[in-house]
């Protein structure tokens, strides 16, 4: 088997629920061994949030693949001086609490890297290490309203609605992770020091806005939410079939919107002078869209995307999980992969993204129990039985 990219890069993560650990979940997934400590008392929240088999998140299973479990008071003087331990022989440092939280418990960024030159360390907070908001609280949800998502998500005239997974999180471990790779590769390829990367949650959101800041900087327009359309790109929307299911139709690239129009009997749409260009298509958007749908509802879903199919032009169904977990591209793509837990139960869990053909990440094994590793650690960093034996009985460790 092939060499993961990441072998050798030894990563300490010190944050907690999402967006950190996805970060770190990341970079697991293509070698990296990642120590995630956590809190003696109830371990990461993420351990009991949402569906719980035999007490744990079945979630968990997919965000904590790849990891060890070391339990560290992170308040006690003792428990700091561990974590001191850990960074001395980390490549990487991961956090997402509030800032000042680690420099309050003497961890924080110029303590680890005095102690560590080398070390790179990634902070992730709601709204970043600097600015009038710094101090305030800031989980994903928020993020996502105040880096413009939440607005512009929803029908015309009603409240916004949110996405149904926490994408402020995932962006923001996204962008995490891609400036730990920037950051070894400066130091690594280039004979740089180690470094601090600062990702807020609110600007991660914010960097997937398009033209959101630059419609109003150039005209004045603030863009609102359009339920299933996509404002200023057409046709691109959800259409009703005959059964009351909707399927998605992308026709909005010049040659797919002539073959659209040839599909639906609307060749006149199609030839029309004015529509050729997608400025033209979008001041008639609701004509085609009215034209689209009456063409939909006549159908059942899978006569409807096979004359699309046929057509050559891009169209979808709108999945649930069970329509994830029964189609067989998912499985042709390994992008769906069986894991037990720690109570040798098993389940499916997102597989690796991207794929790599030469050192492709892989899951190397099953989340960890609470404090599974934290023996091992201390062992590794020298700490005796009596040690151990002391630091467990005043409850530093678990």
């Amino acid at each position: 088997m092939s060499e993961q990219i990441l072998d050798g890069i030894r990563v300490l993560e010190l944050g907690q629920l999402i967006a950190g650990p996805f970060a770190s979940k990341t970079l697991a997934d293509f070698g990296a061994e990642v120590i995630k400590v956590e809190s003696p008392e109830a371990g990461d929240p993420l351990r009991k949030w949402r569906m719980l088999r035999n007490g744990t998140s079945v979630w968990w299973q997919a965000q904590s693949r790849n990891k060890q479990s070391v339990c560290i008071d992170l308040r006690s003087v003792d428990g700091q001086a561990l974590v001191h331990k850990l960074a001395v022989d980390a490549d990487v440092v991961i956090e997402n609490f509030r800032p000042g939280t680690l420099e309050k418990w003497g961890l924080g960024w110029d303590v680890l890297h005095r102690l560590n030159p080398r070390l790179i360390m990634l902070r992730v907070s709601g709204y970043g290490q600097s600015g009038p908001k710094r101090d305030e609280p800031g989980f994903g949800a928020v993020g996502e309203a105040m880096g413009g998502l939440r607005y512009i998500t929803g029908e015309s005239g009603r409240p916004p609605v949110r996405a149904g997974v926490s994408l402020g999180d995932t962006l923001a471990g996204l962008h995490g992770a891609l400036g730990v790779l920037l950051a070894l590769y400066q130091r690594d390829a280039k004979g740089g020091e180690g470094q601090m990367i600062d990702v807020a949650l609110y600007e991660s959101v914010f960097n997937m806005t398009e033209s959101l800041l630059p419609e109003y900087s150039a005209f004045g327009v603030s863009r609102a939410p359009a339920g299933g359309a996509l404002p200023g790109i057409a046709p691109s929307n959800a259409y009703p079939c005959a059964n009351g299911e909707y399927i998605l139709i992308a026709g909005n690239g010049d040659s797919i919107f002539r073959r659209l129009m040839q599909l639906i009997d609307r060749v006149d749409l199609g030839d029309a002078p004015d529509l050729a260009g997608n400025d033209g298509r979008v001041a008639r958007a609701e004509e085609l869209d009215a034209a689209i749908g009456a063409w939909t509802a006549r159908l059942m879903p899978d006569e409807a995307l096979t004359r699309l199919k046929e057509a050559g032009v891009p169209g979808g169904r709108i999945y649930n999980a069970q329509d994830i977990a029964e189609d067989p591209h998912y499985r042709a793509r390994g992008i769906i992969e069986r894991v037990r837990d720690a109570d040798g139960l098993e389940v499916d869990v997102p597989g690796v993204v991207p794929k790599l053909s030469a050192n492709p990440g892989r899951i190397r094994f099953r989340a960890p129990a609470l404090g599974e590793h934290t023996e091992s650690a201390m062992r590794r960093m020298g700490l005796t039985s009596e040690d151990i034996n002391r630091l467990r009985g005043e409850r530093v460790i678990a």
